[in-house]
């Protein structure tokens, strides 16, 4: 089971990466928040498959570090809903009140970003935005983590 963990951990940040690509897909700041905990996670899990001494305390953190994503992801996914605003600088679109053309060029990013409360759907139809899915996705990855802790 850790292995398995480790591979769904790994999943979710490689999706988002390759949707950059697949769908031309520009990830806002909280986007790519959302994918560090994972790559935690991933180490945690190998750990747990490899120490079986310490095989509970590692799943344990591993899904732990899922769990943080989940909470950026459901923190994202209220951005987007307008229930609060993001306390992140880079998630708000630029605005060019009192400045020049010049300043505005100068303080644009080098890569194109998003505003983080502008939601990507990825499925057709679905209201349920790549923040939340990956919400979903990692609140779930954590509990198979803890499941596979308690029953060590």
């Amino acid at each position: 089971m850790p292995f398995v963990l480790a591979i769904l951990a790994a999943l979710a940040p490689a999706f988002a990466k390759l949707s950059e690509g697949w769908f031309e897909l520009v990830p806002c700041e909280l986007c790519l928040w959302q994918r560090a905990p994972y790559w935690v996670a991933v180490p945690l899990f190998l750990a747990a498959g490899f120490l079986p001494r310490r095989r509970g305390l590692f799943l344990v953190l591993g899904g732990l570090a899922c769990l943080v994503s989940a909470a950026i992801g459901g923190f994202h996914a209220g951005v987007e809903w307008g229930w609060w605003p993001s306390p992140l600088p880079g998630c708000a679109a630029p605005t060019a009140q009192g400045m020049s053309v010049e300043d505005l060029m100068r303080s644009l990013a080098p890569t194109p970003t998003k505003p983080c409360d502008a939601a990507t759907f990825l499925i057709p139809g679905l209201p349920v935005s790549m923040a939340a899915m990956n919400a979903i996705y990692g609140a779930v990855v954590a509990l198979l983590g803890f499941g596979a802790a308690r029953r060590r």
